[in-house]
């Protein structure tokens, strides 16, 4: 079932080969807001992919305070690693909002990657350039102060690709979650960062 795959991938999404997937067996479902993909220790089972909408990525104290490891949004997938080694999952999945993901199951996945060598380097391009990117961000949260480490969380949220103004769809207690903040520490220096017009803060959203 080997397909020809465009291997330019500087602007690449996974979503530029849904075709592929769903000839391989993948499913599309619906999750609602909210809604657990699967939970931590459970085993992985399947590949996936954002169709639409956003997942976080998170681990919960026995105090119930969540650590958020990461979020995911349209065009990338997540909860690799352990499903490349056959492994269990080290975090909880659940959707931020109500989402469309795309399923392919673990054996799919690797017939998938078996008969097309071209998009295992897609792949792998990409989940470098994920880690990589994450690596930086730790490295930005762990070495600024608390107005910096806010600000690094902004622009890897908002990415390159405007200059304009975009909505940041996370709440402060989730921004609070990934940097290690408290999330009052957070509302003041937004506030701060607004009275300095470095945000905008509309019915109570965070635009940067």
């Amino acid at each position: 079932m080997m397909i020809a795959i465009n291997t330019k991938t500087e602007t690449s999404t996974l979503l530029d080969y849904y075709d592929l997937f769903i000839n391989y067996g993948a499913v599309q479902k619906l999750y609602k807001k909210n809604e657990i993909i699967f939970n931590e220790d459970d085993w992985a089972g399947f590949f996936y992919i954002i169709v639409e909408g956003s997942v976080r990525m998170f681990n919960r104290n026995e105090e119930g305070k969540e650590f958020i490891q990461g979020y995911f949004t349209t065009g990338q997938s997540f909860g690799e690693p352990p499903l490349l080694i056959n492994e269990k999952y080290p975090t909880t999945a659940a959707c931020i909002k109500d989402s469309v993901l795309l399923k392919l199951s673990r054996d799919h996945f690797f017939h998938l990657l078996k008969e097309n060598p071209n998009f295992q380097m897609i792949f792998l391009k990409i989940l470098s350039k994920r880690i990589i990117g994450k690596a930086k961000s730790s490295k930005d949260i762990i070495n600024q102060n608390t107005k910096q480490k806010i600000i690094s969380f902004l622009n890897a949220q908002k990415g390159s690709k405007t200059k304009e103004r975009v909505l940041i769809s996370y709440t402060r207690q989730e921004i609070a979650n990934f940097t290690g903040l408290r999330v009052e520490t957070v509302i003041r220096i937004c506030s701060k960062l607004k009275n300095e017009k470095v945000i905008d803060i509309i019915d109570h959203k965070i635009y940067f």
